[in-house]
């Protein structure tokens, strides 16, 4: 019975320290919890280990999501607007109220014909990684290096390949650059996959349970509104969590735009409100793209075909006559780059559980894709020997795969190469739900 105990403390000690590293982190920079809002960091990047003796980078294979954006839906920006201006006209603000009344029209104005669109910062951030990218591995990007870039069809995308091959010319005007942008490549670029609609819809009764139980706007609605008689009149329980979801959104997203970055409107939010949110953020994102067995395993594999691209991509680089093979690089979304980062398993985004409640004590998506979000898989190899080494980068930092290597942090290509054939085989045959 004692060592029972034993056990039983230090399994709550080691849960609630992981639960603690979450909000330790959103205390430290809460801008974290804006999940695919977070801004792409322009700092901070640590130093690449150096390759094993010998080795020297030949190709990089490669795959980004577009850089900070406006939101999409303009909703989002005009919902809690109107319930704040509907609150003004019956004098029903706080101080705090009607500044977050005069800053929410200020971003709603500036997002007028703008929804969707790659952001002033958004440009910014891929030319910093393009430039880095060259930096890191020069000798990818020798002379008449062939450097083929792809983007899916969405603007915000095309202007983020535009950006990184702009910086890439600049930097060497000798490399062979192409750019597409078409329906041809979307099979593997931004796959529709077919069984994917159907299993989220149901996961949607899931999603709204946690919505119900983690989505709380009491204390943001009185942080905003002087009267909470009016607050219980007017806004029924389901609106006021659309507007503190909708708010938490635009508050986020704030740090996607140069003139918005200094106004913080995480005050409205206690600690507990901006880890709830994150963590019902965090629930939505893992049912929609990662390989749980309440969707059958089955969501990431709808980027299978963008992994196989990669697969092929690498053989023709190394089978090539090209002294310098160049890099494959792709543009797109993060509703492609979180699927495929849990297809391929980086730094455990292949994580398997039914057990939403602890999700975010495992798999939190602030360390997968924030804006601009890229996947760098960097091959090297060595005169006189057939081994090709893989040195995987997430957003340019040194990550993990789950496959053994004697060469930590690179793997032997032939490895991870096999690994992602054997995965790409037992692609889960599904129940669709009725």
């Amino acid at each position: 019975m004692r060592r029972f105990y034993s056990i039983f403390i230090l399994v709550l000690v080691g849960t609630l320290a992981l639960m603690a590293g979450v909000r330790e982190d959103f205390k430290a920079n809460p801008k974290l919890s804006a999940n695919n809002y977070q801004a792409y960091p322009t700092q901070g990047f640590p130093a690449i280990t150096p390759a094993p003796a010998g080795y020297e980078p030949f190709f990089i294979n490669h795959y980004g999501r577009h850089g900070s954006r406006w939101l999409i839906n303009g909703r989002t920006y005009s919902l809690p607007l109107e319930w704040l201006e509907k609150a003004q006209l019956d004098g029903k603000l706080t101080r705090r109220g009607e500044e977050v009344l005069t800053i929410l029209r200020e971003v709603n104005e500036a997002s007028q014909g703008r929804l969707g669109e790659l952001s002033d910062l958004g440009h910014e951030q891929h030319q910093g990684i393009a430039r880095r990218m060259f930096q890191n591995f020069p000798q990818v990007f020798q002379d008449g290096a062939p450097v083929v870039a792809r983007s899916t069809i969405v603007i915000r995308c095309i202007l983020s390949m535009q950006n990184e091959v702009d910086v890439l010319a600049s930097l060497n005007p000798r490399l062979k650059i192409t750019t597409d942008a078409s329906e041809a490549t979307m099979y593997y670029m931004n796959y529709r996959d077919s069984v994917v609609k159907p299993l989220r819809a149901a996961m949607s009764p899931t999603v709204k349970k946690y919505r119900e139980k983690w989505i709380n706007p009491k204390g943001m609605l009185k942080k905003l509104f002087n009267d909470q008689r009016w607050v219980k009149a007017n806004i029924s329980d389901e609106e006021a969590r659309s507007v503190m979801l909708a708010l938490f959104e635009v508050t986020g997203n704030m740090q996607s735009h140069r003139q918005f970055q200094n106004v913080d409107l995480y005050d409205l939010f206690s600690a507990d409100d901006i880890y709830n949110v994150w963590r019902y953020n965090n629930v939505y994102w893992y049912l929609h793209s990662a390989e749980t067995p309440l969707t059958q395993c089955r969501m990431d594999y709808m980027e299978a075909n963008l992994l196989r691209n990669f697969i092929e991509d690498a053989d023709r680089a190394i089978t090539s006559d090209e002294p310098a093979p160049g890099a494959s690089l792709r543009f797109g979304h993060e509703s492609v780059v979180l699927p495929l980062c849990c297809l391929m398993g980086l730094n455990g985004a292949d994580y398997r559980t039914t057990d939403l409640e602890t999700l975010d004590q495992h798999w939190q998506t602030y360390k997968i894709f924030p804006m601009a979000t890229n996947i760098q898989f960097v091959y090297f190899r060595k005169a006189g020997s057939d081994d090709v080494l893989l040195l995987p980068l997430l957003n340019e930092r040194e990550a993990t795969l789950p496959v053994e290597t004697d060469v930590a942090p690179y793997y032997h290509w032939s490895d991870v190469r096999d690994y992602f054939i054997d995965k790409l085989s037992r692609q889960p045959i599904i129940q669709l739900p009725q």
